[in-house]
């Protein structure tokens, strides 16, 4: 297979080829740039390794691309030019060897062939010559052509090898199958099961950075199944795994979780490609392990397993070295009023419940009805239609109370300063109390959300407290 029309219509590959030419320097295109070309994927990235030093290409490259800005990583042998909005990373062709302890490898000068030994699989081994003896032919020693079209990831060595020697590669074997919607290879597969423990020298950020690409995938919940049944899951993520499985007594049993987190979890993709509405939906029911009670009269029960589940996430954030703020802040929110909308179907429900759930989820509120329908599973697809309509309905009605009474993300129209001003008093809980009883006022619809009627009402109250306005205080509605 050649490529050398690819190669003459690319045009930054083209300049690359004639540098390393004039440089005599022998280079390839190689890893995932090529592979995604045969795949027809889109790929901003491109890597390219010499026989020699990649730093020194990318340095005579940069120069013909009007003193371009290189990036040199001096320890790793590398260095990146960007080019609009592609990157091009350069290497210099190494073999690899490792010590037990550790994913960092002993490097040394190596072919064309030692380079293509050290990747991780056989897909990502391909190479694409920039030379002008064979310009544009593939050079594939591996079979990765033949696994890019069985869709198949395998390692170009022996794989105990392979995670042993870096066991983020099992992370990645599961990350390229679940975006690439790939099998494993069977013995590559067993690898993974055989050397979980090895996981424990990665570190967390870049576990998590693998979970995130697998998170983010079309069909997330295909790489978490690959993930629980590698055994990796446990080792990296044991409350998830918490979820699975299914207790029966005196004949009743309960769903397993796990695997409702899942469908949840591709429910949501299909609609969102937001990862913390992902986060969302894989957390939802993640308190439900240590909440699970049998009740004789009512069977199965996760009472509070929302609360104790929000309570629950940053905790997990802290593991995983996720961020903790306002990203957190909406997961926590969504577990813990995931159960909400189900309850405002019932065609008695009043304004005040519709408003409270609007006041909680503020700017959220959206979101949570994505997670909330993406929550619905059932083999019985006329149930799932039914609840389907019910949400519908429930929408309809935050709709109508939001335009009526304006309180999602409302903030009560009378500040704590104002109340200090008007009554002449130092700031303390009294004035609180004042705020929340308006608050309170305007969610129950006792009051219209207007600064009217919450001034109005914040006299009476203070009155009721002992308060009077000072002195020459103009007391006119504003």
């Amino acid at each position: 297979m050649n490529f050398s029309n690819h190669l003459n219509s690319t045009p930054i590959l083209k300049q690359i080829s004639q540098i390393a030419s004039e440089a005599s320097l022998e280079s390839y295109v190689i890893g995932g740039y090529v592979r995604d070309l045969i795949l027809g994927r889109n790929s901003k990235d491109i890597d390219i390794v010499c026989v020699g030093s990649g730093i020194g290409l990318a340095n005579k490259v940069a120069k013909k691309l009007n003193n371009a800005r290189v990036n040199v990583f001096k320890n790793f042998g590398t260095a990146m030019i960007s080019k609009g909005s592609m990157e091009l990373e350069f290497v210099g062709a190494r073999k690899e060897s490792y010590q037990r302890d550790s994913r960092k490898p002993i490097v040394e000068n190596g072919t064309l062939q030692d380079d293509q030994l050290r990747r991780d699989f056989t897909i990502n081994a391909l190479a694409i010559s920039l030379n002008k003896e064979n310009y544009g032919d593939l050079l594939d020693p591996f079979d990765g052509l033949t696994h890019l079209k069985s869709k198949m990831i395998k390692t170009p060595t022996d794989a105990n090898i392979t995670f042993s020697d870096d066991p983020l590669r099992m992370m990645r074997a599961i990350r390229f199958a679940t975006q690439l919607g790939f099998d494993i290879d069977p013995d590559t597969f067993s690898a993974i099961t055989e050397n979980l423990e090895r996981i424990k020298i990665v570190s967390q950020e870049r576990i998590t950075d693998e979970l995130t690409k697998i998170i983010l995938a079309p069909d997330p919940g295909y790489g978490f199944n690959l993930l629980f049944h590698s055994g990796l899951l446990k080792e990296i993520f044991p409350e998830m795994v918490a979820l699975h499985g299914v207790e029966e007594v005196n004949g009743q049993t309960h769903k397993d979780n796990f695997y409702h987190t899942l469908q949840v979890l591709n429910n949501v993709a299909e609609v969102s490609d937001d990862l913390w509405l992902r986060w969302g939906a894989i957390l939802h029911d993640i308190a439900k392990p240590p909440t699970k009670r049998f009740d004789k009269k009512v069977g199965w029960t996760f009472h509070g397993h929302e609360d104790k589940g929000a309570r629950m996430v940053p905790k997990i954030f802290r593991k995983l070295k996720l961020p903790l703020d306002h990203r957190m802040d909406f997961v926590q929110k969504l577990v813990r009023l995931h159960l909400r909308p189900i309850a405002l179907v019932k065609d008695d429900i009043t304004d005040t419940a519709l408003r409270r759930l609007l006041f909680e989820a503020g700017e959220d509120i959206d979101a949570l009805m994505k997670l909330c329908r993406a929550d619905i599973t059932s083999k019985n697809h006329d149930k799932v239609k039914r609840y389907l309509r019910n949400f519908d309905k429930v929408e309809e009605k935050l709709q109508q109370v939001e335009e009526k009474d304006r309180v999602r993300n409302f903030q009560p129209p009378i500040s704590g300063t104002e109340i200090i001003n008007t009554f002449a008093i130092t700031p303390s809980k009294i004035v609180g109390e004042i705020k929340d009883e308006i608050k309170e006022a305007i969610l129950e619809g006792k009051i219209k959300n207007n600064y009217q009627e919450a001034y109005n009402l914040m006299l009476t109250i203070a009155e009721q407290k002992g308060l009077k306005p000072k002195e020459n205080k103009d007391l006119s509605v504003k």
